[in-house]
């Protein structure tokens, strides 16, 4: 009887420690867990010093493996989401522009906002090139500079453009101001953004 007993404490014991080893997380996937938190809060942290904080961490914090704790790739990537918004939202007015129902002035505001948008895009993309060449091995800090510095000449151009466009609207009314003035409004704050996280990153370098 007492070995029966002992078998069947013997047997719990077992099961527990089976369900523990189930229920507890291995070192490596603790470890995995550990850097995608780390890799978010870095992102929170950083994004925290932009204008629009919250906008900046939920445009970023799902390529939190990507980045990692790159200041560097954050700006990057901060850039890559800009030019995706500007991009999108540039055909989505050329789509609009081409409908009826606008009146000539609201035609020739969609016109010249497609224009600076694509100027936007432009600038952009040149920006993320640019960026591209920062992790070049050998890359003296004077060349660095001049790279920051084009970088952010560009992104300024880019924000700049975009306000252009949104201030075209400015005088009217109805649903198409509200809808493109929202949409562009979106870019140039993702933009901003971006902006914010290069200078951040261009002080590291000082």
């Amino acid at each position: 009887m007492a070995a029966s007993s002992s078998s069947s404490a013997a047997a719990f014991l077992a099961a527990v420690v089976a369900i523990s080893l189930l229920a507890s997380p291995s070192s490596a996937s603790r470890r995995s867990l550990s850097g995608a938190t780390t890799n978010t809060e870095f992102i929170r942290t950083s994004c925290s010093a932009t204008t629009y904080p919250q906008l900046c961490y939920n445009s970023l914090s799902a390529h939190a493996t990507k980045i990692q704790t790159s200041a560097r790739l954050l700006a990057s990537t901060a850039l890559d989401v800009a030019l995706s918004s500007a991009k999108s939202t540039s055909a989505a007015m050329i789509k609009l522009q081409q409908s009826h129902g606008l009146s000539p002035r609201q035609s020739a505001a969609m016109l010249d906002c497609v224009e600076e948008l694509g100027d936007s895009v432009d600038q952009i993309r040149q920006s993320i090139d640019e960026m591209a060449g920062a992790r070049g091995a050998g890359r003296s800090p004077s060349d660095f500079q001049l790279m920051i510095s084009d970088v952010q000449t560009w992104v300024s151009a880019a924000l700049t453009d975009e306000s252009t466009c949104n201030d075209g609207f400015a005088e009217m009314a109805g649903e198409t101001k509200t809808v493109v003035r929202g949409k562009i409004e979106t870019i140039a704050h993702l933009t901003s953004n971006a902006l914010a996280l290069i200078n951040a990153y261009a002080t590291l370098h000082h």
